[in-house]
């Protein structure tokens, strides 16, 4: 465990059981969340790849115009 994720076990183990629970169970969520992403990043990587393909694709056969946000009509 590193020292920043210590302190914080140290200073959070000094509060009332209500707030432990409370913090455990976001700091849990958050792995959660993380884990989740992770996975769905990793399963999109050949669709990625695909688009990124099409899209160099596109440019070198000239199927794509310049994109120039300061020409943008104002709305």
């Amino acid at each position: 465990m590193n020292a920043l994720l210590e302190k914080a076990f140290a200073i959070a183990s000094r509060l009332p059981e209500s707030q432990q629970e409370a913090i455990a169970s976001l700091v849990l969520e958050e792995i959660e969340s993380e884990r989740d992403w992770d996975t769905r990043l990793a399963s999109t990587q050949d669709q990625l790849g695909e688009l990124v393909r099409r899209a160099k694709a596109e440019v070198a056969q000239g199927d794509v115009l310049p994109f120039d946000p300061s020409d943008r009509p104002a709305t």
